[in-house]
């Protein structure tokens, strides 16, 4: 078996969060202060331009918040889907997602490899990821029916406690840039690539620091490494704030 033949849901059943939950509040509360500034200037028969100033800061501020929300909740799902399904053959038999927090990637590899035992490692901190704790994750996997191939370990990325090579494949989305400083990333980084297997594949997805994980892949794999991007559905506010990919394989 490859992976599963079923149709897939681009987002597993469940309740994953909100990553980095207190930022879309940020964006959408300017956005409606900026608005209401318009409102009482315009009341105010201030000039058209400071109304135009205040109204197009407001609808920014929004959109923002909106395109923030819907990364979160709809946009990661879907380019998950589509990372893990365009993997190809031979399918991973063992998967280990690094700050795997309420299981949305962890379980996704689940559901497409029905073969392959996930482990995913967390510090469980809820400012990265609202309600971010081992039991929610659980209730998510029993909700997908891959309770019996998920194991969680309460771990830290930059000292994974598993031998070299053990997994086929190793993911990582939106959970390295939190580690400080540099040196500690690149630190988790080369872990992540420790544990990976000779064959293996190592996917990241994470937000503009990634150059630096492709600079400690490259000297890691001996090549070159440069991260791509996934488009608009990982904008996490905006362009300025989008997420790429890195997609490596270590040589047998």
């Amino acid at each position: 078996m490859t992976s599963t033949d079923q149709a897939l849901p681009a987002r597993p059943a469940g309740d994953y969060g909100t990553d980095a939950p207190w930022v879309p509040w940020v964006w959408l509360g300017f956005g409606a202060l900026y608005l209401v500034i318009a409102v009482l200037t315009t009341l105010g028969h201030a000039p058209g331009g400071t109304v135009l100033t205040f109204l197009v800061l407001g609808l920014c501020f929004v959109a923002g918040g909106l395109l923030y929300v819907h990364s979160t909740k709809r946009g990661k799902f879907e380019v998950w889907a589509e990372l893990l399904a365009g993997l190809g053959d031979p399918p991973p038999r063992s998967v280990l997602d690094i700050g795997c927090g309420r299981g949305a990637v962890a379980i996704a590899a689940a559901l497409r490899f029905p073969d392959a035992e996930v482990t995913g490692v967390d510090l469980w901190r809820s400012v990265d990821q609202s309600g971010n704790d081992p039991s929610a994750t659980e209730a998510n996997a029993r909700a997908n029916g891959v309770a019996d191939r998920l194991t969680l370990l309460t771990a830290d990325m930059t000292d994974l406690p598993f031998p070299d090579g053990s997994f086929d494949l190793v993911t990582a989305s939106l959970s390295i840039h939190n580690v400080k400083p540099a040196a500690a990333r690149a630190r988790a980084v080369t872990e992540a690539w420790r544990c990976l297997a000779p064959g293996g594949r190592l996917v990241i997805v994470d937000l503009p620091r990634i150059r630096e994980y492709a600079v400690t892949l490259g000297e890691l794999s001996g090549s070159p490494v440069r991260p791509r991007g996934i488009g608009w559905r990982m904008w996490w506010s905006g362009p300025w704030m989008r997420s790429q990919v890195l997609d490596v394989t270590k040589v047998s």
